[in-house]
Parts: structure tokens; C-alpha cells; sequence
């Protein structure tokens, strides 16, 4: 359903750090991340906990963060007060309202939301307090049947240090992944991103970076970005040989260095 009818209309209750790139109109949807991709669309279209909390993993830049963005924003438009943040911030945030005396505004924010949206909260191990507060916050959002979306660079189960009581709320709704895009996802990906950027790419250009294995959609993106910059700086029309001049070396002939621990 990721494409009919995803237009947003920011409303006052939108928050001010859901990036407007990042929609359900603009993901691009494959076998790689079809079931986060859906689970995102249960949990912000239809009125249900069903899905709580919703937790998306995977490697870096494969599109967690857009989907958490994406279901802030479609929320936000229906008049849902929404409110996104890295782990980093809510950390930061948190330890400030204890050092400043402001843990009653803290709780506010955090507690009376309808729908709170945890990006990369990997970060969060090691961090005691900050545990301490989130497990107290997510108790209160869940009993009261408000929507919390989590994700992380890996499962629940293997976040180390990670606090039982929170790793085993952790799991109680539903847990997704999302993987590498193959070469015909990476191909719509692209062919989506040269449209939005108004350049003229040959589909024999978006062809050749697609036949390129990427670690993440990041990757694939910005050496997209990097040939339509270089066209632009240097003037010359964006083809084959621009595009083997700047995509940089092919990501499956780049051997992974091994490290024994003496040598680190």
C-alpha cells in the first residue's frame, strides 16, 4: 500500500524534528523490507496497540530511521501528538532535567505523548540511569495504551548490558528486520532519487550503480549524489564514464581487514 494515498499535511501537532524527506510516499518497498514496511503502516493507519512496541532492526542506512519519520508523520497529520528522538537526545534530556531540577517537564513530554518514536537505541547500553527512565516511560506510555516504535542496530536479545526488565519489554510486540536491497530494489531506489533530484540520468548510469553492492541505501544514495555534484561542478552530462570515474570501487571487491586482538 506504499503508494496511493501517503500524502501528509503537517498539522500543528507535527514535531519539529520529523525530517519532511522521509515519508511512506518516497520508501520504496521490496521482499528486503516488506514486513517493517507494513508493520509502519499498521501502526500508523489504523487505530490499534496491536503492534506495541513496534521494533525495527538493522544495519546502518537501510531505512529504519525513514520509517520512523515516516510513521510520525502520517500520526502527526491525523492531529496524533507525536514526539521522535534519538537515544542520544533522550539521554542528554534526561540527564539535564535531573542536573536542572526538571524532571517533571521531562516526564510531560516523554509520558503524555500519543506516540513516542526511539531511533538507534543501541545507545542506550551501558547508560543506567537513562535505562532507568526509559523503563519507567515506556511502562507508563504502554499501560496506557499510547504507541511506541523503537529501532536499533540489532534484536532486543542481543543488546548487552541492556536492562532485562526493558530487553523483555522489548519483545513483547512485534520485532522486524529489514535487509540489504537487492540489485532490483537498489535500482528503484535510485531511479526514485534521480527523479526527485531533477537531473538527467541515463537508465544505463542507475543500471551500472545498481549491479554495485552497497553496505546500505546510504551508500547507494550519496555515490548517486556524488556523480550528479560532479556533473554539475564540472559541466559535463552525467553518463557511463562519469559514473565509473566517481562511483568509487566495487563494494564486493573490498575485503573486510581481519583483526586479531593483539593487533588492536
Amino acid at each position: 500500500p506504499a503508494g496511493d494515498g501517503h500524502a501528509v499535511k503537517p498539522t500543528a501537532a507535527d514535531t519539529v524534528s520529523l525530517n519532511p524527506k522521509y515519508s511512506f510516499s518516497n520508501f520504496v518497498v521490496s521482499t528486503s523490507n516488506q514486513l517493517a514496511h507494513a508493520a509502519s503502516w499498521a501502526v500508523a493507519t489504523q487505530a490499534t496497540t496491536k503492534y506495541n512496541p513496534l521494533f525495527i532492526y538493522s544495519r546502518v542506512g537501510l531505512g529504519k530511521t525513514h520509517l520512523l519519520h515516516s510513521i510520525g508523520h502520517q500520526l502527526a497529520s491525523s492531529g496524533a501528538k507525536v514526539v521522535y528522538v534519538t537515544t542520544e537526545q533522550f539521554t542528554n534530556e534526561f540527564i539535564s532535567a535531573i542536573r536542572e531540577g526538571k524532571s517533571h517537564e521531562f516526564r510531560y513530554k516523554y509520558r503524555k505523548c500519543d506516540v513516542l518514536l526511539i531511533d538507534d537505541i543501541q545507545f542506550i547500553i551501558g547508560k543506567e540511569q537513562t535505562q532507568e527512565g526509559l523503563f519507567h516511560t515506556f511502562n507508563e506510555l504502554h499501560n496506557s495504551n499510547k504507541q511506541i516504535v523503537i529501532s536499533s542496530d540489532r534484536l532486543p536479545g542481543e543488546l548487552p548490558l541492556l536492562d532485562d526488565r526493558l530487553r523483555s519489554r522489548f519483545d513483547w510486540g512485534l520485532t522486524t528486520d529489514i535487509q540489504i536491497p537487492d540489485k532490483e530494489t537498489r535500482l528503484a531506489i535510485l531511479q526514485k532519487k534521480a527523479q526527485a533530484s531533477g537531473a538527467d540520468v541515463p537508465d544505463a548510469v542507475l543500471t551500472f550503480l545498481s549491479d554495485k553492492v552497497y553496505e546500505s541505501v546510504r551508500d547507494l544514495e550519496g555515490t548517486l549524489n556524488r556523480i550528479i555534484a560532479f556533473s554539475v561542478f564540472t559541466k559535463r552530462p552525467i553518463n557511463l564514464d562519469l559514473a565509473k570515474q566517481y562511483s568509487g570501487q566495487k563494494r564486493e571487491n573490498v575485503k573486510p581487514r581481519a583483526c586479531s586482538p593483539a593487533a588492536i
